[in-house]
């Protein structure tokens, strides 16, 4: 059975916007070197820009929710992300680097929420699932294709950053190109508010699963971080991006089938699997001595993804009626977001303060702990299988 026309659509988009920006991320630390900024202030970069678009994310869902359409929302939220990303071409000074990634990051904050209301609006309930899985899947094909795309570019401009960041403008202007073909459907939860204002109904999704979430997301640290370990276990530099670019490979080739299959077999199942199996490959991480073993690690965590994005998503849009989805996948939006922030700055001190072994062994405790918590929560009422 076919997936309907605008989730594959809204691949498409998701797809380039991921080959635009990582073209870029991977390379800009050296570049904010280059330009007399250290890791400090990526830290800051970084996280001011997650800040922002977490907030921006339950915002948006709120606008969601009382919006006639959800297609512009989208519109402006990708194309504020292509137009912004470009200007790091003639950027001199860091603090023009933090605008300019602020402004990217207000574009992915606009759009997230309402994008994935249109995607589940787009959707057959009993394939809620497998929808957010494919789009996670084709995001994180791009997130393959971006940083190799940029190792060509420099072998054929060495050391050329700025020519990288400008050509990034090309699959960020397809992306919001492809969107126009999207066709927003009818029902897509729109209920004009009586008194002008935004609905105030309260989201249902359930606590338990929330808080499991939230569990989970304290752990779940910047994958930067796995990266670092790579290197320190003896992965060689030049190795690195091939190493990212398995990761996401893996992602992008197991998250449809795994999206399937937790529709079918239970999303609830599925998600709880996936921290498990978080909680082992953390736990691997945190006692690998060699690169192969690295290597070996990698391509398992990538699963993680597969059976966790796309159930998350799901169960989220279907534990609340459709006028309430944007609302609902904010508030999600929001505790994912604060959550890595959160989890990234823990992880980085217990890295620093105890070792990096302790600070991946953390991650894999808390993984556990999410698990038993949505084990043990009720099973919200809803009519697919959760």
């Amino acid at each position: 059975m076919r997936l309907a026309r605008n989730v594959v659509l809204l691949g498409v988009v998701s797809f380039f916007a991921d080959v635009s920006s990582d073209m870029v991320m991977p390379l800009l630390p050296a570049f904010l070197v280059s330009i007399g900024a250290g890791a400090a202030y990526l830290g800051v970069i970084e996280g001011a820009a997650e800040a922002t678009a977490a907030l921006l994310k339950y915002v948006s869902g709120r606008w969601a929710d009382s919006a006639r359409r959800l297609l512009p929302l989208a519109v402006v939220g990708y194309a504020l992300a292509a137009v912004a990303r470009p200007f790091l071409s003639i950027a001199r000074a860091p603090w023009q680097v933090l605008a300019i990634r602020n402004v990217d990051r207000v574009g992915k904050g606009i759009r997230t929420s309402p994008r994935d209301k249109l995607l589940a609006a787009s959707t057959a309930p009993e394939r809620l699932a497998e929808a957010f899985a494919f789009h996670r899947g084709m995001d994180h094909a791009g997130a393959a294709l971006g940083p190799l795309l940029a190792t060509a570019l420099l072998l054929l401009w060495p050391g050329d950053l700025r020519r990288v960041f400008l050509l990034a403008a090309i699959p960020g202007g397809v992306a919001v190109l492809a969107l126009f073909a999207v066709r927003e459907e009818p029902a897509t939860g729109y209920r004009p508010p009586a008194t002008g204002e935004l609905p105030r109904a309260k989201s249902r999704v359930p606590p338990g699963l929330l808080a499991a979430i939230g569990l989970f997301t304290l752990g779940n640290s910047t994958d930067a971080l796995l990266v670092l370990r790579a290197q320190t276990v003896g992965v060689p530099t030049a190795q690195l991006p091939l190493l990212w670019a398995l990761l996401h490979v893996v992602r992008s080739l197991l998250s449809w089938p795994a999206g399937r299959a937790a529709d079918v077999l239970g999303r609830r199942r599925a998600l709880i699997a996936g921290w498990l199996w978080y909680a082992a490959c953390y736990a691997g991480f945190a006692f690998a001595e060699a690169p192969s073993q690295m290597w070996a690690l990698f391509a398992a965590y990538g699963l993680v993804a597969a059976l966790t994005e796309g159930s998350e998503r799901a169960l989220i849009a279907a534990a609340v009626p459709s006028e309430q989805r944007g609302r609902a996948l904010g508030i999600y939006n929001l505790v994912s977001g604060v959550g890595l922030l959160a989890a990234s700055i823990l992880a980085g001190e217990v890295w620093e303060r105890v070792s990096p072994a302790a600070a991946l062994f953390l991650g894999a405790v808390l993984a556990f702990g999410a698990a038993l918590v949505l084990f043990a929560a009720h099973r919200p009422a809803a009519p697919v299988p959760a």
